[in-house]
């Protein structure tokens, strides 16, 4: 299989070259070891660890002495979550060195939950975030159907037939639940399972932590540690509310999607797009879909939902620049606006509305609304921010 260009590619590389320490944060099997081994061929000379190896981590049994020995490499250090306490070593050679490019850390968590990385290397490191694949880097070999239906992992989207497809992304869940949970203490497995599988039925919607902790038989505290968890491994992501100076009753509470098609698809034991287009979470799917596809163009950007409690309602509010942008989701061919979206319009008063189908060209609906592709919303936006 031919390597697949990703879109954060040259920025990783600047990243690296400005910052003595960069962090290449992502889901599990997303492609970040792929991406760091290209980058490391470009170096003279170079070292990759994967701490998951055995052999690797027992290299860092004195991690000092192996880092000084040979300060001339590149260090790339996969799976770093696992091995945390080599953060104040790290802060304090790359001062002694005082240079840039020395380190590449790869890591299955996210920004908040590798808290030592943010206390120790403050102003000595940089974080960049990489999705699974987005849709303008597989375009050109799938078809959007297919990319709805297996997600955006690699091993997901590239299986030959959709069968193993499947299996991977059920084998994925089970590691995850089996495995990768035992490097975060206070949380069961099964718990966790129920309360992923209960949140894809409840995907695109707001959550109640106290309903949810009544159904699991644990507390609405333990809910929340359980979906910080979630969304710190990048399982989930939440969309909070968007907050504005309007007078108007909101709905506070954030929305949950699972982070991914085709994983949402295993968890509800969906096994193929026709099964998917006939169930109830196919626009919430295709919002996740877009919500991600954003955050992967314009990480730099913050997102949010409207919602009144009188029925007004925006999908994504996207703020960037001081710019304000409403994007409305829908999974048809033929979108049409509610009253309700109209009315948040007036209410948010944004820039531009894009209205999102899986269309291959959009059309003008009114004056500064637009009914777009996934390329032309990506492309539009660019040009506006």
């Amino acid at each position: 299989m031919n390597y697949i260009k990703r879109t954060i590619e040259n920025e990783l590389k600047r990243r690296i070259k400005q910052s003595p320490v960069c962090a290449l944060i992502g889901p599990r099997q997303c492609g970040k070891s792929t991406i760091a081994k290209k980058i490391l061929k470009t170096f003279k000379k170079s070292i990759y660890l994967d701490l998951e190896r055995p052999s690797d981590l027992q290299k860092l049994n004195d991690a000092e002495w192996f880092f000084t020995s040979q300060r001339e490499n590149f260090f790339c250090i996969d799976e770093i979550q696992r091995k945390p306490e080599i953060f104040p070593l790290i802060r304090s050679l790359v001062d002694e060195w005082n240079c840039t490019s020395k380190f590449l850390l790869l890591g299955s968590a996210s920004r908040d939950l590798l808290k030592q990385s943010s206390e120790t290397l403050a102003g000595r490191i940089s974080y960049v975030h990489l999705t699974p694949f987005l849709w303008k880097e597989v375009q050109n070999t799938y078809s959007l159907e297919h990319y709805i239906e297996r997600g955006g992992f690699p091993r997901s989207i590239l299986k030959s037939d959709a069968n193993t497809s499947v299996r991977w992304r059920e084998d994925f869940i089970s590691t995850f639940l089996e495995r990768d949970l035992l490097q975060w203490s206070g949380f069961s497995n099964k718990t966790m399972q129920r309360l992923w599988q209960m949140l894809a039925h409840l995907n695109g919607q707001t959550v109640n932590s106290s309903l949810l902790g009544n159904s699991l038989g644990v507390s609405n505290v333990t809910i929340r540690n359980y979906i910080d968890l979630l969304e710190g491994t990048f399982m989930i992501e939440i969309l909070p509310p968007y907050m504005s100076n309007l007078g108007k009753r909101l709905v506070k509470a954030p929305k949950v999607y699972i982070a991914d098609s085709g994983i949402s698809g295993a968890l509800l034991d969906i096994k193929n797009f026709k099964s998917l287009t006939s169930h109830p979470v196919i626009g919430s799917v295709w919002e996740q879909i877009v919500l991600s596809n954003l955050k992967g163009h314009f990480p730099e950007a913050k997102y949010f939902f409207y919602r009144t409690s009188a029925g007004a309602e925006i999908d994504i509010v996207m703020t960037l620049h001081n710019k304000v942008f409403a994007i409305e989701c829908k999974a048809s061919s033929a979108p049409a606006l509610t009253k309700g979206t109209y009315n948040a319009i007036a209410d948010i008063k944004p820039l531009r509305t894009f209205v999102v189908a899986p269309i291959q060209r959009g059309w003008q609906l009114q004056e500064f609304i637009e009914c777009v592709s996934m390329n032309e919303l990506i492309s539009k936006l660019g040009k506006m921010v």
